[in-house]
């Protein structure tokens, strides 16, 4: 039995984290920092693009750049202590005792439901290669209700000859966290852990109970678990959905879509439940741009025979995601609109887009909303600069060092990002950058106060803003 062979083989002291990214070197780091670990690798390949990380990493460095309170300083540590280092030679699998990972799982195609597990199945066919008896491996990546105990078990029994739930324990413990607060997150959140039999859920427990603080571990099926990962992002998208919509009535029915949610929140009181997100230019980021569609896909292929809902209606949850890809269009609209004023087409102004990351205050920028919006500005002949604090590069994006240089001589100031260094933005001085009577401001993440602008002579455009985004032109 399994839980013989783990009973021999004691307990997890040594630990590996496949996937260096935003989830995996958290989790490696904290890991390593427990006491009752000896041990922790982090596995990255070395390719082009990403194995920079592994020296980085050696050395300490982190190579995140946005604002992670404590990440740095505790990677620093377990480095310097010799509890953890990164390596590309995943034949050292077989020296652990448990495998997680973090590894992005993106969709091909969301109209067809094809998910893009080629990353994630290559890292399990390296852990399969490597795999031992008694071993331990986990699934932290958002994943198709199904695939834990179907298609990784099939690639781990086929690489390693060893049976899952016989030779080795298996399951699903999905990541919650967000960028800006990774260590907090896994330490304080609780921790859904899902086994594919009651042994590789009792081992998975053991692996994540010395590295939680408020949280506590919640057991379940590996399925329960992925439905809950996937169902949690997707209620979180619609939310985030109804609130946009809302600010699009709001700005046709002319008003302010923040005094309604303001007077929404005010009602309180035993058993209600009011509370609402923000509106803004639109969604970004790994987790909630394709969570719905693993979710979609899992009730497709899992129930797709015994699922009741109303015949011919689209799913909630999709509709849901096409609002939120929506608006970096509805944000595109609103900057032309509002260069109409002026009769200035959006052939040829030049356009300062503030803000490339798809969180305030980060350098993430897996699926920003930026990237479609500018994407529309350049297809109609636009000229866009690009700011961002915290990120210094992208793929066939120029993104300039400082605001200035994005701003001189641009007709449109559009900010994307709620950085902090947006809510400092001096109106005047921005309006004598551009040179322009009256320059546009185009406000996706309620930054600044309209009626400084307008004042100005700024033409203004705000998300939700019905209030204000037809006001007269004020000849500053």
């Amino acid at each position: 039995m399994l839980s013989d062979i783990i009973r021999k083989r004691g307990p997890v002291t040594k630990i590996g984290v496949l996937g260096m990214g935003y989830v995996g070197i958290p989790a490696a780091v904290l890991f390593a920092d427990a006491p009752q670990f000896d041990t922790v690798y982090g596995f990255q390949r070395d390719s082009p693009s990403s194995g920079y990380k592994i020296a980085m990493l050696n050395r300490g460095e982190c190579p995140l750049k946005g604002e992670e309170p404590g990440l740095e300083d505790l990677l620093k540590k377990v480095v310097a202590a010799g509890k953890f280092s990164c390596t590309s030679d995943f034949s050292r699998i077989r020296e652990l005792d448990a495998v997680t990972l973090s590894i992005q799982t993106p969709f091909l195609n969301k109209e067809d439901l094809l998910p893009d597990f080629s990353a994630l199945f290559e890292g399990i066919r390296n852990v399969g290669r490597n795999l031992t008896p008694g071993m331990l491996v986990v699934l932290e990546s958002t994943i198709t209700p199904g695939t834990t105990s179907g298609i990784t078990c099939e690639i781990l029994e086929d690489e390693s000859g060893l049976v899952a739930g016989e030779d080795f324990a298996l399951a699903h413990a999905p990541e919650r966290v967000m960028v800006g607060r990774l260590l907090r997150n896994i330490r304080e959140h609780d921790r859904i852990v899902g086994g594919i039999d009651e042994a590789s859920t009792q081992r998975a427990t053991e692996l994540y109970t010395p590295v939680l603080t408020l949280g506590k571990v919640i057991p379940m099926t590996a399925t329960a678990a992925e439905v809950t990962k996937t169902a949690e992002n997707t209620f979180r998208d619609l939310q985030l959905a109804a609130v946009n919509e809302l600010a699009l009535y709001c700005e046709a029915m002319g008003i302010n879509v923040y005094d309604v949610r303001a007077g929404i929140d005010s009602l309180k009181g035993e058993g209600i439940t009011r509370a609402m997100l923000w509106p803004g230019a639109g969604v970004g980021g790994h987790c909630l741009t394709k969570d719905t569609y693993h979710l979609e896909r899992g009730v497709q292929v899992l129930g797709k025979d015994l699922l009741d809902y109303p015949a011919g209606e689209p799913s909630l949850y999709v509709l849901a995601r096409r609002i939120n890809d929506f608006m970096p269009a509805h944000m595109f609209r609103l900057t032309k609109e509002a260069l109409e004023r002026v009769g200035r087409p959006v052939k040829g102004a030049k356009v300062a887009l503030f803000g490339w990351a798809f969180l305030s205050n980060s350098d993430d920028t897996r699926n920003t909303p930026a990237e479609p919006y500018r994407d529309l500005l350049v297809k109609e002949g636009a000229m866009v600069s690009v700011h961002d604090p915290y990120v210094a590069e992208y793929p066939g994006v120029p993104i300039v060092p400082f605001v200035e240089e994005a701003v001189e001589g641009a007709d449109a100031i559009v900010i994307f990002a709620g950085h902090n260094l947006y809510k400092g933005l001096d109106a005047p001085y921005l309006k004598n950058l551009t040179g322009k009577k009256h320059p546009v401001i185009v406000d996706g993440r309620n930054m600044v106060d309209p009626d400084t602008y307008i004042r100005l002579g700024f033409i203004y455009k705000g998300i939700g803003r019905g209030d204000k985004n037809r006001h007269e032109i004020v000849d500053g």
